[in-house]
């Protein structure tokens, strides 16, 4: 069954991918983007992004997760499923990240939207360094304040969807990569691979779940679809749950199959250097439980690691 589907978030690289993959499965996209236009998406590589969402999404400018113009969408009644994929993800990184004041910008007056969805399923996107998320070393807890803040909006909102008896479901993303991502792990060794030199993996003892992000948006279109047709069938207003799941390995593990996918492809010598590991105030071992490549048999590794090069090859130039 085709769905009407109302994203959050469809700027970001997870967001963008999972609403070309609910397209090209014959659902139709509304994507939320909080700017008045494409052109006011000039930083790289969102505003690339963006065109590209373009070409898969109907957007909805200038609107933000509870505001009147996105109660206003949702009262159309025209959707099937709304998608909370987007979250407040400024300077995500530092420790100084305030969890507070994001969670009260992810959940921007969630009983008005809850009473407009009434019993239309909602889809929340959680993460992996969340608290009680995917499997931990030590106590389990969020990994940053990012993490915090995540967790927070996922208690936050499953509180109130039982209140209301709106379907619910989480989908909880690990460590995704691929073609228009900013500048994480991948991006940094490539670009030193482009500069002549051998990067250096500073932290190779952590084992991490890195997943591609075509693997996750495939993952993600199953769930939604799951959710859907959970709520439509059977009235579920339990918690559904998926925690994909792709590469689960060290990073300095990872490091060599990211060299040896991309030698070839990129006839580079694709040379690192492990380092020795002094940082160790993350957990050891953070990642998701459930295998995306079974959920997901189509999916193409090969092509997938094909596409990652050929997009950085024609980045070369902006390094």
């Amino acid at each position: 069954m085709a769905l009407q589907i109302l994203l959050t978030g469809g700027s970001s690289l997870t967001g963008m991918w999972f609403a070309e993959e609910l397209a090209c499965a014959g659902h139709s996209v509304t994507a939320v983007l909080t700017r008045s236009n494409a052109a006011s998406y000039t930083e790289e590589p969102r505003n690339r992004r963006v065109e590209r969402l373009l070409g898969s999404a109907e957007p909805l400018w200038n609107c933000r997760f509870g505001d009147d113009g996105f109660l206003a969408a949702l009262d159309s009644s025209r959707f099937d499923v709304l998608c909370h994929h987007g979250a407040d993800v400024t300077n995500y990184k530092s420790p100084d990240f305030k969890p507070v004041p994001a969670l009260a910008a992810n959940t921007d007056n969630i009983v008005g939207v809850l009473n407009v969805l009434g019993k239309r399923p909602l889809v929340l996107s959680g993460s992996v360094f969340e608290r009680g998320e995917g499997v931990s070393s030590g106590s389990g807890d969020a990994v940053s304040p990012y993490g915090l803040s995540k967790w927070l909006t996922s208690e936050l909102v499953r509180f109130y969807a039982a209140k209301h008896g709106v379907p619910l479901g989480k989908f909880v993303i690990p460590n995704p990569f691929g073609p228009f991502e900013e500048a994480r792990f991948t991006r940094y060794m490539i670009r030193e691979w482009f500069a002549g030199k051998a990067p250096n993996v500073s932290t190779p003892l952590y084992v991490r779940d890195n997943i591609p992000v075509s693997l996750l948006a495939k993952a993600y279109r199953v769930f939604v679809e799951r959710c859907a047709a959970n709520a439509a069938n059977k009235g579920l207003v339990e918690m559904l749950r998926l925690n994909p799941s792709g590469y689960v390995e060290s990073q300095g593990t990872f490091a060599e199959r990211l060299a040896t996918e991309l030698r070839p492809r990129l006839n580079l010598p694709c040379e690192f250097q492990l380092g020795t590991q002094t940082d160790f105030s993350e957990p050891m071992l953070r990642v998701n439980t459930d295998n995306a490549r079974l959920l997901c048999p189509e999916w193409s590794e090969a092509q997938a690691w094909d596409e990652f090069a050929a997009y950085y090859q024609s980045q070369r130039q902006s390094f």
